[in-house]
């Protein structure tokens, strides 16, 4: 993949307009098929190697997820699920967890530090830890309760999707990784593409239900699936089937948050017309001074 020049278009908590890119970046996805994953765990290895993460070691507890869930030091966990057919067999969901860098981040929206949540022109969305404050707003905020906090370093984390090896034309460390090529990265519109061939494979192998994730609550996210059972998404660990943004962040961006800075700005606005025509207060000749 070409070197890209990254450059931001989106920043929390802030209303500036980003200078234009000087050129068009092409939107960039990471494309999973289920279908084709063994569940070797090697993304989840080359995930903690290149980000030089370590999750503490837990315990098991009767599950092949390990770590359980996402944490600050795990920005990839495979997942698994048994899921009973109607014939009585069994279905063994494989899920690769992490960051879906929606087009449309509630994190960002919901993240009140300037610049601190950052999406750039080919679609990922990072965070920038120096100016993040810890307040946890970007985990309400996510419809896929993917970021975590530290309790170390008091800063927010998630899969970043290698934004630093994607910007010298390199695919993220997951992809390289993987051993039957279940991970796929490049030009979104070449990914579902890549997604609909796979779709119309597993259709003809008895798969009728099989489906592209790529959710439009969220405008479609950077991080998609081929689900062999798409229409049941909630069977792969818990994927939200709609997932959408918090409706608390959205009324705080778009109507209380607009709402209060005009009222704090007519505050201040009363404040200069009532000093223009009374003045400053004085304080009167004859006054009292032991009152």
């Amino acid at each position: 993949m070409a070197t890209q020049a990254l450059h931001v278009v989106a920043q929390s908590a802030t209303t500036m307009t980003p200078p234009a890119a000087a050129a068009k970046t092409t939107h960039v996805a990471k494309l999973i098929d289920i279908s084709t994953c063994i569940g070797c765990k090697a993304c989840q290895v080359a995930c903690m190697e290149w980000n030089e993460t370590r999750p503490e070691i837990g315990i098991n507890d009767g599950s092949y997820d390990n770590p359980a869930e996402l944490g600050p030091a795990a920005w990839t966990v495979m997942k698994f699920n048994e899921v009973e057919t109607a014939t009585g067999g069994l279905d063994w969901l494989i899920r690769k967890d992490g960051c879906m860098h929606c087009e449309d981040p509630g994190c960002l929206k919901a993240c009140p530090s300037p610049g601190a949540i950052v999406k750039l022109d080919n679609g990922i969305v990072d965070f920038n830890s120096d100016k993040c404050i810890g307040c946890g707003y970007c985990v309400s905020g996510c419809p896929f309760d993917v970021p975590k906090i530290s309790e170390v370093t008091n800063k927010a984390t998630k899969c970043t999707l290698c934004s630093d090896r994607v910007s010298v034309g390199q695919e993220p460390a997951c992809v390289k990784s993987c051993p039957t090529q279940a991970l796929t990265f490049g030009p979104k519109e070449e990914r579902i593409q890549y997604a609909n061939e796979r779709i119309k494979d597993l259709n003809s192998r008895g798969f009728s239900k099989a489906a592209l994730y790529n959710p439009q609550g969220v405008g479609g996210t950077h991080v998609m699936y081929v689900l062999p059972h798409g229409d049941r998404p909630t069977e792969y660990s818990g994927l939200p089937a709609n997932p959408t943004i918090s409706p608390t962040v959205s009324i705080w961006k778009g109507i209380m948050k607009p709402i209060a800075l005009l009222t704090m700005a007519a505050t201040v606005f009363a404040g200069v017309i009532h000093y223009a025509i009374k003045g400053p207060d004085k304080v009167e000749d004859d006054h009292d001074p032991k009152a």
